[in-house]
């Protein structure tokens, strides 16, 4: 209860100091009425669907869309309540020119001047209308980026080998068909040689992937699928009436894989060969330095020469951060989502930015250190926020090039 009393006094703090500029440009009682009414029944629908994730499994589409409407109303108003705080700093500086006489007006307090209330109002409106295309459109606006990396000892068999990477499908976030069956298609048009996923293939629970196996299905490649486990294929944030019940449930999250056609990688590994060459795959279960660790990488790399040319598919790129960038092992490639990008950003010739790089250092992208790259995907799907805003949808396409 005590949270949710500052939840409400924060929100409406907010909506309260952002009211002001309204009222500055007008008195018509109806817009007043809309305005308090909106805000009262987007605060109430938050209420009302997080406690009722007790009665669901984790996070329900429900959940997300009031989210995602807190956010679509909560963030305009913080940008006209930061224009509308700068100016409230005028005023207060202004009656204390008045005060000591060093202004000479009758004005005491001077009032809010409309022109910044409009100004407020006109800044609010660019994350408004942001966050309803994000929403709306940006969560489906899947983006193929495409790296070519330069290798030393790659095999020359693979010169030229090109790999699709997936991370982040989220299946239970999923709302519109048709733009997923895009999304599939435009993978399938990249002809690559082979497919990785790198995890979180459900929020919560197998059941969200199981009306989207047929679609997944249709992911072709050459020379295969292969996939490995995130934090959110554990079923770690679901109460769970009994042990057995998740030990289940994380058993039907394993059989999904090989029903759409995806080699499970438990820390494990396999070659991919070409003739007489061979590059190493390694998959390690999740590990993160703030989620579950039961990846291994010891035991995953225990079948494969130290002098393989590797690949290493691993959820979290914490892991990479902590555990594999400065390893013994030359691990040439390391694959990772997990991050997302926080659906939320500025990626712009000259500019890329998101909250998320304050709390992950490797987020999104190519990132080379001791000659050794990792490419932290942003995602196939989505997550908590139904929607995405300036970081879009990502299908990787990796060619492998012989220096």
């Amino acid at each position: 209860m005590v949270r949710w009393f500052i939840f409400i006094v924060i929100v409406l703090f907010i909506d309260f100091y952002a009211f002001q500029s309204i009222k500055t440009i007008t008195r018509n009682k109806i817009v007043f009425i809309s305005y308090w009414l909106v805000s009262i029944v987007v605060i109430a629908n938050v209420i009302y669907s997080i406690n009722s994730i007790g009665e669901s499994k984790g996070l329900s589409q429900q959940v997300m869309l009031a989210f995602g409407l807190l956010i679509l109303v909560l963030t305009p108003k913080i940008v006209a309540l930061l224009v509308l705080f700068g100016e409230d700093i005028f005023r207060v500086f202004k009656t204390g020119f008045n005060y000591f006489g060093i202004s000479k007006t009758s004005e005491f307090f001077p009032e809010r001047r409309s022109f910044v209330s409009k100004l407020a109002l006109g800044l609010a409106a660019i994350p408004f209308s942001s966050v309803l295309y994000g929403m709306v459109k940006g969560k489906y606006n899947y983006q193929v980026i495409k790296h070519t990396l330069y290798f030393n000892d790659l095999p020359t068999a693979f010169d030229g080998y090109k790999l699709t990477h997936l991370s982040d499908i989220h299946s239970g976030s999923f709302d519109d068909e048709a733009k997923i069956s895009l999304g599939i298609d435009l993978i399938n048009e990249q002809e690559s040689d082979v497919i990785l996923f790198t995890g979180d293939i459900v929020n919560n629970t197998a059941d969200e992937m199981v009306p989207w196996i047929p679609l997944f299905s249709k992911l072709k490649s050459k020379d295969g699928k292969f996939s490995v486990l995130g934090n959110h294929d554990y079923g770690e944030y679901v109460s769970w009436k009994t042990i057995e019940e998740k030990e289940q449930n994380f058993k039907l999250i394993k059989d999904i894989h090989p029903k759409i056609g995806f080699n499970l990688l438990l820390n494990d590994s396999i070659y991919l060969e070409k003739g007489a060459d061979k590059i190493a795959l390694i998959g390690v279960e999740n590990w993160g330095t703030r989620f579950k660790k039961a990846g291994d990488l010891q035991l995953a790399s225990s079948k494969i020469d130290k002098n393989d040319f590797k690949i290493l598919m691993s959820h979290d790129p914490s892991h990479w951060e902590q555990e594999v960038k400065n390893h013994s092992n030359n691990y040439h490639l390391t694959l990772s989502g997990h991050t997302h990008g926080m659906q939320f950003g500025i990626e712009i010739p000259g500019i890329k930015w998101s909250p998320v790089q304050y709390i992950y250092k490797y987020w999104a992208g190519i990132y080379n250190e001791f000659g050794r790259y990792i490419n932290v995907n942003r995602g196939f799907g989505f997550l908590a926020f139904p929607g995405r805003v300036g970081i879009w949808p990502e299908i990787t396409v990796i060619t492998l090039k012989k220096k």
